[in-house]
């Protein structure tokens, strides 16, 4: 059983600059995304963001991974390879990107978060399915502000999107959140789903990457020849957002959001505290 990592206050907010970082080289790719643009300039945009804060990508190199971010459109539902695709008026596309910051040390801390940017003339359907998954990933982090365990994430996120939409979405097995810190992806996995095994305790210390991913359609899914992008095997609309979250001395922060979420869940009646200096 892969060991979970547990980091001090100083330590998540060490993470806390890396989320930040992610979080500013997202907006950027935001800002370029429009319809005429391609995958590679978003890439490019978000790369440009991590050089001017002497950060670095976990994404380029990870097994050989060839860019800074993941860019999936459409049917895409994670590890798009940015390149010449040009973006079309009426698409939708998911950009997943972390960081990476270096403390004096040597130690190093990641960022990780993902979100869906809606192309020029967008569809109600597509625009629906961004703003179901977007609040499905909110009201799991809310969930986890109060949790004991791991798993009751994922039962609050399936619970949402049933109660909002019954069966017209599904959820992404294939493909969960995980534990981040010192790594990208560490233990735990983080499931968008419910399960009868809970999972581990959600302790002080922990810090967990929540990403959930829904289609319109079967939650089947193929890897393409590029050995990275997986696409929905009907052709349905995949859709993806994520924050990375810490769980500190004194309560919870999302790290990707430079609030720490305060405006979100307050809605939901969560209320974040920052990480004690």
């Amino acid at each position: 059983m892969r060991r979970i990592e547990y980091k001090s206050d100083a330590q998540l907010a060490m993470m806390a600059k890396a989320g930040v970082v992610t979080s500013r080289a997202l907006d950027a790719a935001v800002a370029a995304t429009r319809p005429g643009v391609t995958t590679g300039d978003l890439d490019l945009a978000f790369r440009e963001v991590l050089a001017e804060n002497n950060a670095t990508s976990n994404f380029l190199g990870y097994y050989d991974y060839p860019a800074t971010i993941c860019a999936s459109v459409n049917d895409e539902v994670v590890h798009g390879i940015p390149g010449s695709r040009v973006l079309e008026d009426g698409d939708m596309i998911s950009i997943d990107g972390g960081a990476i910051i270096t403390e004096p040390s040597g130690k190093k801390w990641n960022g990780d978060s993902a979100r869906t940017v809606l192309v020029g003339n967008i569809s109600d359907e597509r625009r629906e399915l961004s703003e179901i998954t977007r609040a499905a990933l909110w009201h799991g982090i809310a969930a986890a502000a109060s949790a004991r365990k791991v798993g009751e994430i994922g039962v609050a996120i399936e619970d949402f999107v049933r109660s909002e939409t019954g069966d017209k979405y599904g959820i992404i097995e294939d493909f969960v959140g995980h534990g981040i810190g010192s790594q990208m992806h560490m233990a735990p996995d983080v499931l968008n789903y419910a399960t009868r095994d809970l999972g581990p305790r959600l302790k002080k210390g922990m810090a967990l990457a929540i990403e959930p991913m829904l289609v319109t359609g079967s939650i089947e899914t193929t890897t393409l020849e590029d050995e990275w992008t997986v696409v929905t095997n009907d052709g349905g609309d995949a859709c993806q957002w994520e924050h990375s979250v810490a769980f500190h001395s004194e309560g919870i922060w999302v790290l990707t959001a430079e609030d720490g979420g305060a405006s979100e869940l307050s809605k939901l009646g969560v209320t974040v505290k920052p990480i004690p200096a």
